[in-house]
């Protein structure tokens, strides 16, 4: 399991533009790295929305943010347009990322246990090192949860 202090796992997928995305084509730059299990869904939503509503917050502490889940470049796409969203979505259908960073597992709902992606958020600093690690993640709130 990826710990604080830790290097970031490279990346080497696809963004909802079907172009190369790694995390060293942003080493200089701190990065918001969110995991989230599915386009359109209202968890997603409203954590994708809080982070679009205050994306200028962060461009102005010198973050970048980049959200990852294992659904499709087009569909990424569409839920781009459809909510405005002002960053790069990784698509990870292999969920090789997913694997990378620990959080695809194994999740319960309703008594049914089922693999799935864990709701999590990597704060990466300049140097592609773990600065923080957010697992109890607010959807409507994580912005704050963010810049605490």
């Amino acid at each position: 399991m990826i710990k604080i202090g830790d290097k970031a796992p490279e990346i080497n997928s696809i963004d909802q533009n079907r172009e190369k995305i790694t995390l060293k084509q942003f080493l200089g730059k701190k990065i918001i790295l969110y995991f989230y299990p599915k386009d359109m869904t209202p968890g997603c939503t409203a954590q994708s929305c809080n982070l679009r509503d205050n994306y200028q917050q962060f461009l102005d502490n010198g973050y970048i943010v980049i959200g990852c889940s294992a659904d499709s470049p087009e569909k990424h796409q569409k839920f781009i347009e459809k909510y405005d969203l002002p960053f790069p979505l990784i698509s990870d259908e292999r969920k090789e990322v997913l694997n990378s960073f620990g959080v695809w597992g194994p999740k319960k709902f309703m008594g049914k246990e089922y693999m799935g992606i864990m709701r999590t958020t990597f704060i990466i600093d300049e140097n592609g090192v773990i600065e923080d690690i957010i697992t109890k993640v607010k959807t409507k709130e994580h912005t704050e949860q963010i810049l605490k």
